[in-house]
Parts: C-alpha cells; structure tokens; sequence
C-alpha cells in the first residue's frame, strides 16, 4: 500500500479567507472519492492546531500500489482541480510511503 501525504501553505493570510480556501481544497478533494478509482481512502481537510507554526491543509491518501496513485495523479478529474489548488497556495510538501 501508499500512502501519499501532501500539505500545503495558502496564499491567503486572513483567517475567513483561509478557512473559505482551506474548505474549497477539502471540497474538491474530496469529490475524487468515487471518481478515481484507484483511491482506497483519502482523508483531507484543515489545520486544527498550532496555526503558527503549522500547515494550512493536509491530504493523507491510500492506494494498492505505486500504479494506482500514478493512476490518481494522471486521471482527468485530478487534474481538473490542481490548477484550482494551485490557486490558493503558496507552497506545497509531499511524501509518498509503503504502509
């Protein structure tokens, strides 16, 4: 299994329009679910602690092998809504993991 674990820093420094942003990220990430098919699971949402210090979102994904989360990156509804993440940050991490 891999895990693909993404958390991102939005470009937005007041609180309202980082809680609309954080939310619009959740939304669209969570719409893949049932779109993609090679999801296992995907958890997303926002920080809820420690806002200085932390990042603002976070994306923690499951797939069955390094063929499904290439299967998620390249899939059509994916990269409808990256340019759309892209947006709203200003930086991005990522890791992938066997679990």
């Amino acid at each position: 299994m891999i895990r693909h674990v993404v958390a991102w820093k939005l470009a937005a420094t007041e609180p309202s329009q980082k809680a609309a942003d954080a939310a619009e990220i959740t939304r669209l990430l969570s719409g893949l679910v049932g779109v993609v098919p090679s999801i296992v699971s995907l958890a997303v949402g926002p920080n809820m602690a420690y806002f200085e210090a932390n990042w603002d979102v976070v994306l923690v994904a499951d797939y069955d092998d390094l063929a499904g989360l290439d299967a998620y990156q390249t899939h059509p509804a994916h990269l409808e809504v990256v340019p759309q993440i892209k947006a709203l940050v200003v930086q991005r991490a990522s890791v992938d993991i066997e679990v």
